[in-house]
C-alpha cells in the first residue's frame, strides 16, 4: 500500500478541508493509499483552530505526532543564526523514525523545511502559481500578475527544497485570466499604476478577488489529483527529479484537463 506522510500547522478551515478531502477520497477507493501519519508543529491548547485540526485527525484514527515549534524555539532563547530550525527538524525526524512513507505532503505547513529533512523524505508542497510564474505568497503572486498584466496563471505542486518555492514542478494546472468574467475588470485598470490601485482598492479590488477565487477552486482538486497520480505510479520522485511511469524526466505533470473537468462539474 502506498503510504503518505501529512504535514500541517492546522491553522484554519483550509487545513481541515485538505485532510478531509484526501481521507474521504481514500475511503471511497479513489486513491489507493493510506495516510501513515499526520505531523503538526503545534500542540493541543496552542490555538482553537489547531485543536479542531488535531481532533479531526484523531476522529479519522490516523497516527498523530505533534511537536510545538514555537515552544522549542522559546526554550532555545535568542538564536541569531536560526540553528534551532536545524535541531527542530532533526527532532521531528527522530520522532517519525517508526514511520515509512513513499511521499510527504505539506498541506498548510508553515515552516521552511531544512536540507536534512528534504533529503530524508520526498516532499511536495502547494504554490498558487503556474510553473515559471510569480514567487511568494498567494497575495504577492496576484499583485505580480496584475502588475504584469498577465494572460494566465495556475496552481502547482512542487518538490520541497530548502530554497523557498524553488523546487521543480511536480504537477500543475493552468487557467486563463482573460475573457469573461475577467476582461471588464482589466479594462477598469487601464492607465492606473499598481501603486495607485493598491492604495485605493487594495485587496478589495474585484480583479484581485476574482483571480483568488479561480485559483482556490483548483487548489484542493490539484492536491487530490496529484496524490492519486503518485499512488498509481503515474508520476514519482527519483533522485530529486520528477519522472513519469516509464522513468522519463518530465517538467511537471500537467493535470489541467483533469482539473478543468472537476471545476466545471462543481
Amino acid at each position: 500500500m502506498y503510504k503518505i506522510g501529512w504535514f500541517s500547522s492546522g491553522r484554519g478551515a483550509g487545513s481541515r478541508a485538505l485532510l478531509t478531502a484526501i481521507t474521504e477520497s481514500i475511503k471511497r477507493g479513489e486513491i489507493p493509499a493510506e495516510i501513515a501519519f499526520v505531523f503538526c508543529n503545534r500542540e493541543p491548547g496552542q490555538s482553537e483552530e489547531t485543536d479542531l485540526f488535531l481532533n479531526l485527525v484523531n476522529s479519522y484514527e490516523i497516527p498523530l505526532v505533534y511537536f510545538s515549534s514555537r515552544k522549542f524555539r522559546a526554550e532555545r532563547g535568542p538564536d541569531v543564526m536560526l540553528s534551532w530550525r536545524i535541531d527542530y527538524d532533526r527532532e521531528v525526524m527522530r520522532r517519525l523514525e517508526g514511520f515509512h512513507v513513499d511521499l510527504c505532503v505539506l498541506a498548510g505547513y508553515m515552516l521552511i523545511v531544512g536540507e536534512e529533512m528534504c533529503r530524508r523524505y520526498a516532499m511536495i508542497n502547494l504554490h498558487p502559481a503556474a510553473p515559471d510564474g510569480p514567487k511568494g505568497t498567494w497575495k504577492e503572486v496576484i499583485w505580480q500578475l496584475i502588475e504584469s498584466r498577465a494572460e494566465q496563471t495556475g496552481v502547482m505542486m512542487h518538490l520541497v527544497t530548502p530554497e523557498l518555492d524553488e523546487g521543480p514542478p511536480v504537477s500543475y494546472c493552468t487557467f486563463s485570466i482573460r475573457g469573461q468574467p475577467f476582461d471588464e475588470h482589466w479594462n477598469n485598470l487601464a492607465g492606473r499604476s499598481l501603486e495607485e490601485i493598491r492604495a485605493t482598492e487594495g485587496e478589495e479590488l474585484e480583479l484581485f478577488k476574482l483571480i483568488r477565487r479561480h485559483g482556490l477552486k483548483r487548489e484542493l482538486p490539484l492536491i487530490v489529483s496529484t496524490v492519486k497520480a503518485f499512488s498509481e505510479g503515474r508520476v514519482r520522485v527519483a533522485e530529486g527529479k520528477i519522472v513519469d511511469a516509464g522513468g522519463k524526466s518530465i517538467p511537471g505533470y500537467d493535470l489541467t484537463a483533469d482539473i478543468d473537468i472537476i471545476v466545471s462539474a462543481v
